[in-house]
């Protein structure tokens, strides 16, 4: 089994992410379950410029789109709702939809670098009293920007040691080395591979053991076949994990890593 607990959907800063190309990839490259947030709730673009309001989507509207792809297929898709942590407003409807849909929602996710707001900034407060009260995961981006990096997730997990916490990306850009120390400092601190080389990982688990890693993938981030190529066309990093990874772990730490530590985090009965 695999779960992908970082894929995306949604048409925004030049990307148009689509639902029949998630479901396309799954198939083909054997993805059980796909955690999904919707990009549609960028706030703020790749050069750190305001997105103009008429072009931004509320933050409540991006979450039912959500929901209505993952209500199509509920034995392959699960919801990870897309926090705006800048200019969102947690309203009573944005909680009656994860009340509503909790079968389906699995977490709330964070993007410090296009919200331009981190992790411990006071903003985040409210929601994570919502993920506490909805036994929700939290999962943020971290990496390319002051916003961004693990350190603030960090202090977030910390403040919050009820709530499941997972470190996207483990600092894109870098070497990895300051959220991979952080990774085992809090016992509800985790991180997953997505971009992640699979040295890094393979350091992770001889330091801590399997368990604080997850599988994640940005899929369809690069076109369809993310999972075989990379934007270049060179083989993507997650052939690795498809393939060589398996022969350099257990088969228990293979199994942790994609799929037994996702069920865990997210609470996924599948």
């Amino acid at each position: 089994m695999i779960i992908d607990t970082h894929v995306h959907i949604g048409r925004m800063i030049g990307f148009n992410l689509k639902e029949k190309d998630v479901l396309y990839s799954m198939e083909k490259y054997g993805v059980d379950f796909s955690l999904v947030s919707n990009i549609e709730g960028v706030e703020f673009s790749h050069k750190g410029q305001k997105i103009p309001r008429v072009l931004q989507k509320p933050q409540n509207k991006v979450l039912r789109k959500t929901i209505e792809f993952a209500r199509k297929y509920p034995d392959k898709i699960g919801v990870l709702a897309w926090v705006k942590l800048c200019s969102g407003k947690l309203d009573e409807e944005f909680e009656n939809l994860i009340k509503n849909n909790r079968d389906i929602i699995y977490g709330l996710k964070l993007h410090p670098f296009h919200s331009l707001t981190a992790p411990d900034d006071e903003k985040a407060e409210p929601y994570y009293e919502l993920a506490e009260k909805y036994n929700l995961a939290v999962v943020s981006h971290t990496g390319g920007c002051e916003e961004a990096r693990s350190i603030h997730l960090y202090n977030a997990a910390k403040k919050h040691p009820d709530i499941n916490f997972v470190m996207v990306h483990m600092d894109l850009g870098t070497n990895n080395s300051e959220a991979l120390d952080l990774l085992n400092k809090l016992p509800n601190l985790y991180g997953d591979t997505s971009w992640v080389p699979l040295k890094t990982t393979l350091e992770a688990v001889k330091r801590y053991g399997s368990e604080k890693t997850l599988f994640g993938s940005d899929n369809p981030i690069d076109g369809k076949d993310t999972y075989q190529y990379n934007k270049w066309g060179e083989r993507s990093l997650y052939q690795e994990y498809f393939n060589e990874f398996q022969k350099l772990v257990t088969p228990e730490d293979y199994d942790n890593i994609m799929y037994k530590n996702a069920k865990k985090v997210f609470n996924i009965n599948i």
